[in-house]
């Protein structure tokens, strides 16, 4: 499994209290970003240990890190390892008495504990050639990495129903920088429809 190491490059909020969130993963040593949608709380657990504002009690992650340490053991690294039906999957390696176990995870959990033990961010070569893209040349270091100027990666040997799927995914992640949520549950129940035919 070939994978590759990532970075924060940022979250851009909802407007709305409750809804969606992009944390963005750039590569360490590449140009290409990652976004995926997170909820609103996993959004807030990864910003206040970016940010060092830590919350009066403590979040689920931040128990979390409480009981690992308490058992001795660490989080080594994390990997987002599969992207199935637009759903990302991540593995947490969690070594215990020089013992490694492997739990699966959500991404979103995953990096917040990653971040709270200084454990590297991988995600695998597959899951960012599918879902990662290579900004444009027009795209300055500090613009929106859902902005116009980020373009998708595509294959020259794509099939149609994976070139429109990534139109369909850029469309979704347009209506999402609009706000536009209506539009792209829509969107998001159609690439749904799609992937569950090509994967």
């Amino acid at each position: 499994m070939n994978k590759i190491q990532v970075k924060i490059d940022g979250i851009i909020p909802n407007s709305s209290v409750g809804g969606a969130n992009t944390i963005v993963l750039k590569e360490l040593d590449g140009v290409r970003v990652l976004p995926i949608i997170i909820g609103y709380s996993e959004a807030l657990a990864i910003a206040s240990e970016l940010d060092g504002n830590k919350p009066p009690r403590p979040m689920t992650s931040d128990l979390m890190k409480t009981i690992i340490d308490y058992l001795s053991a660490t989080i080594s690294e994390i990997i987002i390892n599969e992207l199935r039906e637009n759903t990302f999957y991540a593995k947490i390696i969690l070594e215990v008495a020089s013992f490694e176990h492997v739990i699966d995870s959500r991404p979103s959990d995953a990096i917040a504990l990653a971040l709270r033990f200084n454990a590297p961010i991988f995600v695998t070569e597959d899951v960012i050639n599918r879902a990662g893209f290579e900004p444009s040349s027009q795209t300055t270091p500090n613009q929106n990495p859902l902005d116009f100027g980020y373009k998708k990666e595509r294959s020259p040997k794509s099939k149609p129903s994976q070139t429109k799927l990534a139109l369909l995914q850029e469309q979704l992640r347009e209506a999402l920088e609009r706000e536009d949520y209506e539009r792209a549950a829509k969107l998001r129940d159609e690439i749904k429809k799609m992937t569950g035919s090509i994967n």
